[in-house]
Parts: C-alpha cells; structure tokens; sequence
C-alpha cells in the first residue's frame, strides 16, 4: 500500500516549486515607512509589512526578513495557518505554512525593494 499525500499538488513542498508559484498581487507602501505585500504562493494567500531595512529595535522583525507583519492562510482550507505582528500570534501550523514562511522571510523584501 502506498501513503497518499493530504497535500493537496496545488501546494507543492519543495522550496523551488513554492517559489515558482509566489505571485505578488500588491504592494501598498505606507506614508509612516514599510510596503504591505499582498499574494499567493503554493495554495496560500499572504498578507505582509516589509521594510527596506531592519529595524532598530530587537524583536520588531522575523527573524532577520525585514518583515514585521506576516499573515498566511491555507487558501483549500480556508485557514490562518501562520500569523506574526512582532512575535508569533500563531506559529506556522503546517509543513507548508513553515516552508513558506521561511521563503518570504529569506527573500521578499529584496524582491520588494530590490536590495
């Protein structure tokens, strides 16, 4: 017998194919700093504020992702499955959900502000 997958294929695993389907929708710079980032990427909508650089104050971003907001949800099942507003609201609750996090918080705001 061969385990199926709950995965669904719309949400691939693989970093690489993740990234093949991010697709930003829109950026909304703020008059009062940063750039809110929304789009999809491997079956998940995402909501995010990104900074053109790193905050001042220790705790304020991801990680080191210049990101201070993050929003994601499982578009199939209609889900927040990570949410982070200066610290984790909700930790990423899937494998994809931490794979993606990990992607936009390793590359979005050089995609957003080139740098």
């Amino acid at each position: 017998m061969v385990a199926q997958s709950t995965q669904p294929e719309s949400a691939p695993l693989d970093p690489i194919a993740m990234l093949e389907t991010l697709c930003i929708a829109n950026t909304t710079p703020r008059d009062v700093g940063g750039t809110w980032v929304e789009g999809t990427i491997a079956g998940h909508s995402f909501e995010v504020l990104v900074f053109p650089a790193h905050s001042p104050a220790s705790g304020y971003e991801l990680g080191d992702s210049r990101i201070s907001k993050l929003w994601l949800r499982d578009d199939a099942a209609r889900a927040e499955v990570a949410s982070y507003d200066r610290g984790w609201e909700t930790n990423p609750s899937t494998p994809a959900a931490k794979a993606i996090v990990d992607l936009l918080a390793a590359g979005l705001a050089e995609t957003v502000f080139g740098a």
